[in-house]
């Protein structure tokens, strides 16, 4: 900053944003395509991962957060894997109105050939990248989450 006027930092072109959210979407499409054959869908497979990401426990309301969605859209998802026998609700111990999630043994089975088809899709991407190219894109983009965080007085939740 310059004095009281912001100084215009070009992030390149196309705009970094831009970019950042189309490779996001690229990246979840190729998932998404890849896992399909296990009859999962973006919704389910984000819930999945970001549940054994956040830790068996997690709340449906932790969840719904740090998926960046309404818990009403969250539920009808957690119903479906526990319809599918992958996820069960426990209520939590200290606060019977709060619902927490955990994988079933069929769940945590399901979890081993999902991660794996995650683990081919980011092995696919990041082909010819080397690991110090991965490494300073991951301390960016870490250093441009706290900000976010920060401007949006937001604990920096997604600090796996």
């Amino acid at each position: 900053m310059s004095g009281n006027k912001l100084e215009y930092r070009k992030l390149n072109d196309p705009a970094l944003g831009w970019l950042l959210g189309r490779v996001f979407r690229l990246w979840r499409s190729a998932i998404t395509k890849t896992v399909s054959p296990m009859g999962m869908t973006e919704a389910r497979w984000s819930v999945l991962m970001n549940l054994k990401t956040l830790g068996e426990g997690t709340s449906q309301h932790m969840l719904a957060s740090e998926l960046g969605i309404e818990m009403a859209s969250l539920s009808r998802t957690v119903n479906q894997l526990v319809t599918l026998n992958l996820v069960e609700r426990r209520v939590h111990p200290n606060d019977g109105r709060c619902h927490c999630l955990w994988f079933t043994s069929t769940g945590r089975e399901c979890m081993q050939t999902l991660s794996g088809g995650v683990d081919l899709v980011r092995c696919e991407l990041t082909k010819d990248v080397s690991a110090e190219e991965l490494d300073i894109v991951f301390s960016v983009l870490k250093k441009i989450e706290h900000n976010a965080c920060s401007m949006l007085n937001k604990d920096n939740e997604g600090g796996r």
